[in-house]
């Protein structure tokens, strides 16, 4: 699923509150758009700051720090120092994980 289709995908879950942006009590679909950018800046600032986040039913959002290493420049071969770094992870909510698992439990014997 891209932008766009995020965009699209909320006014047809609540299709009385998403008719033309005239009628009164309406959302327009770029204040859909506020919504998400408003949202997924919250989240990338807590998680700049060292913050977890937690959906319950969707899952969770931490970092992991990868702490630094030896590296190879695949081009020349040279050692290189590759320092540590916070990478963003997310952890599945059991909710999320059961919702997706279409292969179900017999499949894995």
């Amino acid at each position: 699923m891209d932008w766009s289709e995020l965009k699209a995908l909320i006014p047809c879950r609540f299709p009385r509150r998403f008719i033309p942006a005239k009628n009164i009590g309406a959302v327009a679909t770029k204040d859909i758009a506020l919504a998400i950018r408003t949202i997924l800046e919250a989240m990338s600032t807590a998680l700049t700051k060292g913050d977890r986040i937690e959906i319950r039913g969707f899952g969770s959002f931490d970092l992991n720090f990868r702490p630094p290493r030896i590296g190879r420049n695949p081009k020349t071969g040279e050692l290189v120092q590759v320092p540590g770094k916070a990478v963003p992870h997310f952890k599945a909510g059991k909710e999320l994980r059961e919702a997706v698992d279409f292969w179900g439990l017999d499949q894995a014997e």
